[in-house]
């Protein structure tokens, strides 16, 4: 693997950790708040974040490629909402994409068709992520200061269930996860 690749895949794997992070950070604040629900939401998408960041591990591994874990800096933890919280991750999702964007273009420049391959998953996966943080900041809006409506949605988000295990091809790359 050229090493302009590798460079951007271990700097892809701190954006997916700095992710999680950001979402651990969120279900802090969800916690402390009572809302057990969106606190429960956000872990899971913690946990999801930390799978994306091995998908990128992995895949460098078995390309026998060196990983370089890089520092990451601390989240935002001043949250004043709920729908501000999701407004961070809907940005924080937007700058994923756009590094997901950049990084697959690179790729089809360098020519790296197996890392081609890795990204496509990634390119699909975001279009969900932000579909999913445009949703629920549309039903955190029709809420408003609705405490019973803000109440049902913390239900609704509590319910969420881990996605299906994905037992393709680009998934081989991460053993376990």
């Amino acid at each position: 693997m050229k090493e302009v690749i590798q460079t951007a895949l271990n700097e892809q794997i701190k954006s997916e950790l700095s992710a999680a992070y950001f979402y651990l950070s969120g279900s802090g604040y969800f916690e402390l708040t009572n809302l057990s629900g969106f606190a429960a939401w956000m872990r899971m998408q913690s946990q999801e974040e930390v799978k994306h960041a091995m998908r990128f591990f992995n895949f460098m591994l078995d390309r026998g490629s060196p990983v370089t874990l890089q520092a990451i800096g601390q989240p935002a933890a001043n949250f004043q909402s709920p729908l501000d919280v999701f407004t961070q991750a809907l940005q924080q999702e937007q700058q994923v994409t756009t590094q997901i964007n950049r990084l697959y273009a690179l790729t089809l420049q360098e020519q790296d068709y197996p890392a081609q391959i890795l990204l496509q998953w990634f390119v699909t996966e975001q279009v969900e992520e932000e579909k999913e943080m445009h949703r629920i900041i549309e039903e955190l809006r029709m809420a408003g200061d609705n405490a019973s409506a803000l109440l049902m949605l913390n239900n609704t988000l509590g319910s969420r269930q881990a996605k299906a295990p994905d037992f393709t091809a680009e998934a081989r790359s991460a053993p376990g996860i």
